[in-house]
């Protein structure tokens, strides 16, 4: 009984911290001189290395952003620092080198996590585009990549035809593989996406983002449908 005791005690202290891992989106919309979006700009917090690229629409995403962070902003080779001040989401537009505005949005935040397709950029993950894994003449994703991430292995089982991948340098917990998130979505495979359907692909080492459940590395695939529907 005491043992028992001892374990559901030792769960209510960890359930709260795994809570706090889970990723929270932070949303964003870059306004330039103009008023009009701008797109390509890399924004990032303290990690240069570890940043968001806004889209066509100015649009660009973080995660766990902390109030007291500065956003730091390269636009038109002037360096931005734009504190967050609290803030959950922000539409930011840049006047001139010394001025710009930066509010919270209600209506960014509401997107959540579906707001981009691709929030930060890590350097040491690699971005494959659907053109690139076609070239290979594979017919699947995982048969794709065999190869071509350094560090990442892909064995097959050949009585169920099952992929087993797992990605060196993520930090294994329990079993080795790794997330598989399909255009926002937590999925179980990869196996099943024909390769015309793909867009780009982004394994990641350091899957962080993703709290706990990326301990073993991501694998994110982005498909062309997912590219043509986003939100306004």
């Amino acid at each position: 009984m005491k043992r028992l005791f001892s374990l559901l005690m030792a769960l209510l202290l960890v359930a709260p911290l795994v809570a706090q891992e889970e990723p929270v989106p932070f949303n964003g919309l870059l306004l330039g001189h103009d008023g009009k979006p701008a797109r390509g700009v890399r924004v990032y917090v303290s990690n240069p290395e570890k940043y968001a690229q806004t889209d066509r629409k100015g649009r660009f995403g973080l995660t766990n952003v902390k109030p007291t962070d500065t956003l730091h902003v390269r636009y038109e080779k002037c360096d931005y620092l734009i504190p967050v001040n609290g803030k959950r989401s922000m539409q930011i537009r840049i006047y001139n080198t010394d001025k710009f505005e930066s509010e919270e949005s209600q209506s960014l935040l509401d997107y959540g996590m579906s707001y981009v397709g691709q929030r930060e950029y890590v350097g040491y993950n690699s971005r494959i585009t659907g053109e690139e894994l076609m070239a290979t003449g594979c017919t699947d994703i995982p048969s794709a990549l065999s190869g071509m991430i350094p560090g990442l292995s892909v064995d097959q089982d050949f009585e169920t035809g099952a992929y087993r991948i797992t990605i060196r340098g993520a930090a294994y917990h329990e079993n080795s593989a790794p997330l598989y998130i399909v255009d926002e979505m937590e999925q179980k495979s990869i196996d099943h996406i024909q390769l015309n359907q793909v867009a780009y692909v982004v394994v990641m080492k350091d899957a962080a983002m993703y709290g706990v459940r990326g301990g073993n590395g991501a694998i994110v695939v982005r498909t062309k449908s997912a590219e043509t529907v986003r939100p306004n």
